[in-house]
């Protein structure tokens, strides 16, 4: 039987080549994108305006609701206000407790999540009309209490205050805020200051206003019956009072007059952000917006694409590079954007706007166009495969005043983009003579740099703004005392922290202390020696994660039952680790500037090529220090601050360690800190 198939497999080759030879050295054209046949949601409305869309799917016994309220994007006098009505929903109703509410949705393996003009609910579809009655209840008969409004609006601060420092937070909504105009409901932000005035009354104010049926939409998608939801949905929505939010005119949207360098002092900043912008009108309805797909996925929408291929690929200056192009149908921009290191931020602005002038000025080569419009099919089609995606296209169609056939003729529509397309739209949308190219980063070290770029034959301008979007001066760099010196900086540490005599007293410390990290516990032990020697284990859960050992000389890092030997980089940072004062001895030590760390003065110290620290002016202590190392081709700058400082035997230590890797920050508590005590030789031990 083998013989027989293989011999028919044979004949069949030699058939079709008798009858076709193909000419290899071309590409072969593209079949026509099929046309896809998309199911229809069924659909009704109450009488109080409330657009419901169901589509069943009896695959899996789950079921999911979305309440989506269509308003028009509104600015608020206090930015905060949204964000705290969407925290307080769900906190208790008019009938049920909080307690009450959560310990329901929990026993029922329920999922209710509220947002200031939103619900979100999923359960198994024989709860569902449970569910549905309780999304209601939270939705439409909150009970907004002052004890809860309290405690909602301290969170939001505290978590305010973690972004400030963030350059990557403050880069996103500095860079909107320039783009759209402070007062358009797209450009304002919540602040500490803005949060604070927020009232109960605010949020009530909110919810009575927005919160309508006249623009709601109620998608309903999984295992149920049109008949049945109607009935569970008249029941529980039909009594939403009917409503339509007030509106105002929404600001005009402009671009500036020329390309121009927005700059946002970050001086603690290890990396800039870089985003680089202009706001333009496009809507999904429009003729431009297939090609407008294509020309961005080929530009930053994949990791292919020009920018992600020139500054992370060829030039290494990020981890990731992108862009993205907007499409809405109240206002749009374009961004372009990256984090790279301090010392290739200028660089990184030059490439970027290299590669956006060369996808307006080259036709895009056919086998990259080719790829893109290969790579929205697949995603299409995977799509396609959800449920969900039914509904959330036919609720596309209706919010944003599209075609009927809009998605059934979207293949066809992305494979029509042709090479000569993506360079028209790219011309129109991606204005290169009136972007803003907003940084975030630290201006001592870039701004000498950023200064000099030019465009098209011109200086681009820089502009200086602060973490509110506020123009400001250039900051002034601070001149140092030539009679500060290492020496006097080390000195007065030392003092600060117990005096000479105690800290000589010290042979060994060892440092218990804890962090979280998704909500998961890290248990850190470090101990150190006068001597020069260092271990470090981080733990979860009593499991060593990792683990570095450094006995003075020679050391290892292990991490996922990997045992891998220090070089000779690994080993001179260790050695500047190991010491718990490695200020008792200036070494190399110099002294390179004064900077602001956390709105205060301190002297910056280069204890080696890799390694500075930074000294408060006014108290004398270590308050932060920058390691720069290389893995994997990159180059990053991990920050360290310490703060918290309280006496152990007569020596102040930090109780509070932060440790910033990119986006995420660990803060370590200190628990404990032992002196002369806990050490032994064998803890050192490398072989």
């Amino acid at each position: 039987m083998k013989l027989n198939i293989i011999t028919l497999f044979i004949a069949c080759l030699l058939t079709t080549s008798s009858f076709a030879q193909v000419d290899r050295s071309k590409q072969p054209e593209p079949g026509p994108a099929p046309k896809i046949n998309l199911g229809q949601p069924d659909e009704f409305t109450l009488k109080n305006g409330l657009k419901v869309l169901v589509v069943e799917n009896h695959k899996l016994p789950s079921v999911s609701a979305s309440l989506i309220i269509d308003n028009i994007p509104h600015a608020e006098e206090k930015p905060a206000t949204s964000a705290l009505v969407s925290s307080l929903l769900g906190t208790g109703t008019k009938n049920i407790s909080k307690d009450d509410f959560n310990e329901e949705i929990d026993f029922l393996g329920a999922n209710i999540n509220f947002g200031s003009e939103s619900v979100y609910a999923s359960s198994l579809s024989k709860f569902f009309p449970r569910v549905i009655e309780l999304m209601a209840e939270g939705a439409l008969r909150p009970k907004f209490v002052q004890e809860e409004f309290e405690a909602e609006k301290t969170k939001q601060i505290e978590g305010l205050k973690s972004i400030s420092k963030d350059v990557g937070s403050i880069a996103n909504r500095v860079s909107a805020a320039l783009a759209y105009g402070a007062d358009h409901p797209y450009g304002e932000f919540a602040t500490v200051e803005n949060t604070e005035k927020v009232t109960l009354e605010d949020i009530q104010k909110f919810y009575n206003n927005y919160f309508k049926p006249a623009n709601a939409y109620l998608v309903v998608v999984g295992d149920v019956k049109t008949a049945e939801v109607k009935k569970l949905v008249e029941k529980n929505f039909g009594g939403w009072a009917k409503g339509t939010p007030s509106t105002k005119e929404l600001p005009k949207v402009t671009n500036v007059n020329e390309t121009q360098i927005n700059l946002i002092d970050m001086p603690n900043a290890v990396q800039s952000e870089l985003r680089l912008q202009n706001t333009i009108k496009l809507k999904m309805s429009d003729e431009d917006y297939f090609p407008v797909l294509v020309a961005n996925q080929i530009l930053g929408g994949s990791f292919g694409s020009y920018l992600n291929m020139n500054l992370r690929e060829d030039k290494g200056y990020t981890y990731g590079a992108g862009s993205n192009t907007g499409a809405d149908k109240y206002a749009s921009r374009f961004v372009a954007q990256a984090s790279v290191r301090n010392a290739v931020t200028d660089s990184a602005i030059v490439e970027s706007l290299k590669e956006i002038t060369r996808i307006k000025t080259e036709l895009v080569d056919p086998e990259i166009l080719e790829n893109a419009k290969n790579k929205f099919a697949g995603d299409f089609v995977l799509r396609l495969e959800r449920p969900s995606t039914i509904a959330g296209y036919a609720l596309n169609i209706k919010t944003n005043n599209l075609s009927k056939d809009f998605y059934e003729n979207f293949l066809s529509r992305i494979n029509a983009v042709t090479a000569e397309d993506i360079k028209r739209v790219a011309n129109k949308y991606y204005q290169t003579d009136k972007m803003r190219i907003v940084v975030a980063g630290k201006a001592s070290e870039i701004a000498p740099n950023l200064e000099k770029i030019k465009f098209n034959g011109k200086t681009i301008p820089v502009k200086y703004y602060n973490k509110l979007g506020e123009e400001v001066e250039k900051p002034v760099e601070k001149k140092i005392d030539p009679s500060i010196t290492v020496e006097s900086i080390f000195t007065k540490y030392i003092e600060a922290i117990g005096g000479k005599e105690a800290v000589n007293n010290v042979e060994s410390v060892v440092m218990l202390a804890q962090a979280k990290i998704q909500g998961m516990k890290l248990d850190l032990e470090m101990k150190r020696t006068k001597s020069g020697k260092l271990i470090q284990s981080i733990s979860m859960g009593g499991n060593v994660m990792s683990k570095q050992v450094f006995d003075g000389e020679k050391g290892f890092v292990m991490a996922q039952g990997q045992k891998i030997p220090y070089n000779e980089e690994q080993i001179a940072t260790a050695k500047v680790d190991a010491n718990p004062f490695p200020e008792l001895n200036l070494g190399n030590a110099k002294v390179i500037g004064i900077e602001k760390i956390n709105g205060a003065d301190a002297y910056v110290v280069a204890m080696d090529e890799n390694n500075k620290n930074f000294y408060s002016v006014e108290s004398g202590l270590k308050i932060q220090s920058l390691k720069t190392v290389s893995q994997a081709g990159q180059t990053m700058t991990i920050p360290t601050g310490y703060s918290d400082y309280r006496e152990v035997k007569g020596v102040k230590f930090p109780f509070m360690i932060s440790q910033s890797m990119g986006p995420q920050t660990l803060e370590f508590i200190i628990s404990e800190i032992l002196i002369n005590e806990g050490v032994s030789e064998e803890d050192f031990a490398t072989e």
